[in-house]
């Protein structure tokens, strides 16, 4: 048993390019969709051939949207929106506002409009989501709520690719209407107008996201965990985020199934619902581990969104030294990694982290902002953005990385921690 087989067998399953097709066929897989139940259908399915898989589901701030809407009074015109997850409704005849542009929209430009804030539609621009200077869009929903904002609208920055969607991270509690909105609307918008905004929807507070489990046992107690979302957004098929990763994970699980049991440590593979929903089937799910089964996870390797720009990077959580243990992972296939140390609590690997579990996040074009990741979260994220030969260069670098997690000894995890 080596790397060079256990690479070799990866780069030679034709599932990993279908398994691709076969999750953006089934579209943009909003949680508690019927989209999204149909991934679910095909990935257990295609699992199911490799061991036992038990679904687990976890509880989540479920949210259903019957209607988004906003116009521009002056001229009766519709804008092209779209809701973020879970955010509050307005009543049924809306909400007359005037708006106010904040730019960026960060805490500080938010502070520095003052009372001109209150009981209005604040304008913000979405940031590209992969870099060290980015400031996540709930932060800004979050400063605009608590001085006062009436509703929050991100702006999509580029023209041509219609409205930016995410989560508002309510979670059923309490929030203002929120809406991502498309750079068009935002350049009309930005003049300072009347809108009246309308979105319709309902909270499901007793929802459940599906958690697919496969477990393989290596020779030791240990597991790694391989770990990607299926769930995304309405908007386009969520290719990139995250049908690279899934498959990717998928076709790492089927390389490793026939290899593991001789191996260091075992490997299970959890498949996440509601990542999209500010991490909460992960969350959901963690917390109901007994501390034992956390004590034996040595190491969480999160593939999501690992085509689409110039490199991949590992976002290592904080743990100092799991970063020169993947870059040395990378060498042994000639593959240069980046390593980003500070915690980033923008995928699944962050709630890994926060369990004491040493979790990295594997992401292409971290601080690339011309990437094709830009498109994420929009209707542009569709396979026509994923040539399949970078879907399997990934692939052979997460298989790296996963190799030498599965087989490093025992005291060179631990010092991971």
């Amino acid at each position: 048993m080596s790397l060079e087989a256990f690479l070799g067998a990866l780069a030679a399953d034709p599932a990993l390019v279908a398994d691709f097709h076969g999750l953006c066929d089934r579209g943009g897989r909003l949680a508690g969709s019927a989209s999204e139940a149909a991934a679910f259908g095909f990935v257990a399915e295609r699992l199911a051939l490799l061991g036992p898989v038990r679904d687990e589901p976890a509880p989540y701030a479920g949210w259903r949207c019957q209607e988004a809407r906003l116009e521009d009074v002056a001229t009766g015109r519709l804008l092209g929106c779209a809701p973020l997850l879970g955010t509050a409704a307005t009543p049924p005849e809306g909400l007359l506002l005037e708006t106010l542009d904040l730019g960026r929209g960060a805490p500080e430009q938010v502070a520095a409009a003052g009372e001109a804030v209150r009981g209005r539609a604040v304008l913000a621009v979405h940031e590209y989501p992969f870099a060290a200077w980015t400031v996540h869009r709930r932060v800004k929903l979050n400063a605009a709520a608590a001085a006062g904002a009436a509703a929050f609208l991100i702006v999509q920055p580029e023209p041509g690719v219609g409205p930016v969607s995410g989560s508002s991270g309510r979670a059923g509690g309490q929030g203002i209407p929120a809406l991502g909105i498309s750079a068009e609307a935002g350049a009309l918008l930005r003049e300072g107008r009347k809108v009246r905004l309308t979105i319709q929807a309902e909270d499901l507070p007793a929802a459940t996201t599906p958690t697919l489990v496969l477990d393989l046992p290596g020779r030791g107690p240990d597991r790694v965990v391989l770990s990607a979302h299926l769930d995304g957004h309405p908007l386009g098929e969520s290719a990139i985020d995250n049908a690279t990763g899934l498959a990717a994970a998928m076709a790492l699980a089927r390389a490793a199934a026939p290899r593991v049991a001789g191996l260091e440590r075992g490997l299970t593979l959890c498949v996440f619902g509601a990542e999209e929903w500010a991490l909460a089937g992960s969350r959901a799910w963690l917390a109901a581990r007994p501390p034992a089964q956390l004590a034996r996870m040595a190491l969480n390797l999160n593939l999501d969104s690992i085509t689409g720009g110039p490199g991949l990077t590992a976002l290592t959580s904080g743990f100092a030294a799991l970063g020169g243990f993947v870059q040395a992972a990378g060498r042994r296939i000639g593959v240069p990694v980046g390593v980003h140390l500070p915690l980033m609590t923008n995928s699944d690997h962050a709630n890994f982290a926060a369990a004491g579990v040493p979790a990295l996040r594997l992401v292409a074009g971290f601080d690339q902002p011309g990437s094709a990741l830009r498109y994420l979260l929009t209707g542009a994220d569709t396979r026509a953005l994923v040539p399949p030969q970078e879907l399997k260069a990934a692939t052979l670098t997460a298989g790296a990385m996963l190799w030498a997690a599965l087989t490093a000894p025992a005291a060179v995890l631990a010092a991971l921690r």
